[in-house]
């Protein structure tokens, strides 16, 4: 269908026509996401409520349009990338519902809510919303969902899907379905909740939901440990696990992490070290103090060569920064940044360390290591230049090998970035042909016509990663 007859049908759906967008500058601005591949949707269209959403999947299916939600385009996966062209549903605009139940302990809201707003709102009344992906301030709830996005507090408190207990989804037939409720406890029938969070948009577009919220933890403490080999910093990882200390959040930087940040804004990192870990402990402040102590000794047996507690709020935000600087810090030195999500049984944690180093060194690649280690997910990036063909070449091999160590050790694909459109390749890996199968089954019997996201987790015959198309 062409883009002309294509808008004025959607004009009977949308009135307001600013939320429909079709000029090129617009469409290339959601042509492409946080990872690779540029792709030109032919219409973009900016939804408001489920009955609005309803209509265009229907319309879509009777045309055969693709059809792809999106949020602030934050992925890492090519999630949101519109593959095959068609309409790109903008979520990101949908905001207006954000209201916090201190009571049932619960938060409504639209899927275009920042996910930082979500915790903000819930610290006024005493609780806290417990994911925290990296991009929460930028990133919004619906592609969190999406994703089943982590975060360092994933530790303890899990992922994204742990707290949803109830959805609003329109089907990709255009169906309106609602799946859980507001209770916490909830085994009526299959669970479809947990089914969609995480399908990355394949299975239904959410419109709304309802997510579960905690106290917030009466004191936190900061530690920060400091390792001349990134090995013995995974034994001691899982010697402090196994011991009974459960950290909020347990997180590595390796040397070249650390050398990164501390050209980028010098925060008095140990630059000589391997790897350091940081870690916090939160719950009552005399538990803390008693599991302080423990952390200590358990670094310290572990070869730990310094372990030093932050005493004051500054020192700990200053030493969590350095952790969120990682990121913009490592792409100085080259362009391209490739961040992987490899994640591996805890007891895998030093040998998985010793594969990442072994693969460096193989590849001739800027490899850095950082992430929540205290849960096996860990972001391998790969620094390299995409104008540099031969490089890149390199980097695909590298990445491919993350992928297999990850698989060998037990572990998987991806912890908390998605399949999406980069580790299509690599599904039949972890899951077998069977397994495979079984979720396309899955995929086909929500979307018969294959108009929801198309191109995305199951990979199409011969395909292989490239990074090389920008």
């Amino acid at each position: 269908m062409k883009q002309e007859q294509l808008t004025a049908l959607l004009k009977n759906i949308v009135k307001e026509e600013k939320r429909i967008l079709t000029d090129k500058v617009d469409l290339y601005s959601y042509s492409f996401d946080a990872s690779f591949g540029v792709h030109v949707p032919d219409i973009v269209i900016q939804p408001k409520s489920a009955s609005e959403v309803s209509e265009i999947m229907k319309l879509a299916n009777e045309h055969g349009v693709p059809v792809y939600p999106r949020g602030q385009g934050t992925g890492l996966s090519g999630g949101s990338l519109p593959v095959n062209g068609g309409i790109v549903l903008d979520l990101s605009k949908w905001d207006e519902r954000l209201e916090v139940d201190s009571e049932d302990m619960v938060v409504v809201v639209s899927p275009g809510v920042l996910t930082a707003a979500i915790n903000d709102a819930a610290l006024e009344v005493g609780l806290i919303y417990p994911p925290d992906p990296s991009s929460s301030n930028v990133s919004t709830i619906g592609g969190n969902l999406a994703e089943n996005s982590g975060g360092p507090r994933g530790l303890k408190y899990g992922v994204t899907k742990d707290y949803v207990i109830g959805l609003e989804v329109v089907t990709p037939e255009g169906e309106i379905i609602r799946t859980g409720g507001r209770t916490v406890k909830n085994v009526t029938g299959y669970d479809l909740t947990k089914l969609i969070v995480g399908s990355e948009g394949t299975l239904g577009v959410i419109t709304e939901a309802t997510l579960r919220l905690f106290p917030k933890p009466q004191a936190t403490k900061t530690m920060m440990a400091v390792f001349d080999d990134i090995v013995y910093s995974g034994k001691a990882i899982t010697k402090m696990l196994s011991s009974g200390i459960l950290p909020s959040k347990l997180e590595i930087m390796d040397n070249g992490s650390i050398k990164a940040v501390e050209a980028y804004e010098p925060l008095g990192l140990p630059t000589d070290a391997e790897a350091l870990l940081l870690i916090e402990l939160d719950g009552h402040p005399q538990a803390i103090e008693d599991e302080i102590r423990s952390v200590e000794i358990v670094c310290k047996e572990a070869a730990a060569r310094d372990v030093r507690v932050a005493n004051t709020t500054e020192e700990a935000t200053e030493l969590w920064r350095a952790r969120k600087l990682v990121s913009p810090a490592i792409v100085r030195e080259k362009p391209t940044k490739i961040s992987e999500d490899a994640t591996v049984p805890r007891s895998k944690i030093p040998d998985m360390f010793g594969r990442l180093k072994e693969i460096r060194e193989k590849y001739k690649v800027d490899l850095v290591v950082f992430g929540h280690a205290g849960d096996g997910n860990l972001h391998p990036n790969i620094i390299a230049d995409k104008r540099d063909q031969e490089e890149m070449r390199r980097v695909e091999q590298a990445v491919e090998e993350i992928f297999k160590a990850a698989i060998e050790l037990g572990g998987t694909l991806s912890g908390e970035h998605g399949i999406g459109t980069l580790k299509a390749p690599f599904m039949e890996m972890e899951l077998g042909e069977v397994g495979l199968d079984m979720m396309k089954r899955i995929k086909d019997s929500w979307d018969p016509n294959n108009i929801l996201n198309p191109g995305k987790i199951f990979p199409k015959a011969g395909q292989r990663l490239v990074l090389t198309n920008g």
